[in-house]
């Protein structure tokens, strides 16, 4: 156990490797850095009943490879669309650029699940174990939605991309 009471053996790993201490290689590379030192980009939704070539022109604008989808009345999150896999959807003829996003969205499973609330203040290394699927046991993840700590907003989408660009970038 570390000084603040957790159990760093329990670190999965980015490269299978582990530190003496059992963290991952890279979890010492963060240093006690957050979310919010990857300054992730302001999230960007669409709404349901947006065409999907509004959503991919959005996507593209901003070299987002994730969009999350909201409700247009209470602003809930509602989903999400992975753009390469929308790209495939369209070309294999399953969607069209014309259908709503919500014929292509991935909707969030809300029932029986427990979610990790990923907000600006949540450690690297717990972003980092929620990528590698550490979390809930839901197996690994390509994005995180950041939120406020109440869930109210979506602040931004984390990728483990832009984990790794923040390792690459940090001096040693």
């Amino acid at each position: 156990m570390n000084p603040n009471g957790r159990n760093e053996d329990l670190a999965p790993q980015s490269n299978g490797e582990r530190s003496a201490g059992g963290r991952s290689m890279w979890a010492e590379k963060y240093r006690g850095a957050t979310v919010e030192d990857l300054d992730p980009p302001p999230a960007l939704s669409s709404k349901p009943t947006d065409p999907i070539s509004h959503a991919l022109i959005q996507a593209y604008e901003r070299d987002y490879t994730h969009l999350t989808v909201i409700s247009e009345d209470t602003r809930a999150l509602l989903g999400y669309l992975n753009i390469p896999r929308l790209k495939e959807l369209l070309k294999t003829g399953k969607v069209k650029d014309s259908d709503p996003v919500h014929m292509a969205m991935q909707k969030f499973r809300r029932k029986g699940s427990v979610y990790k609330v990923i907000t600006m203040d949540t450690p690297l290394e717990e972003l980092e174990e929620f990528f590698n699927g550490g979390v809930n046991g839901s197996g690994p993840q390509d994005f995180a939605v950041v939120t406020d700590g109440s869930r109210r907003f979506v602040l931004g989408v984390a990728t483990q991309g832009d984990l790794e660009e923040f390792v690459k970038r940090r001096p040693a």
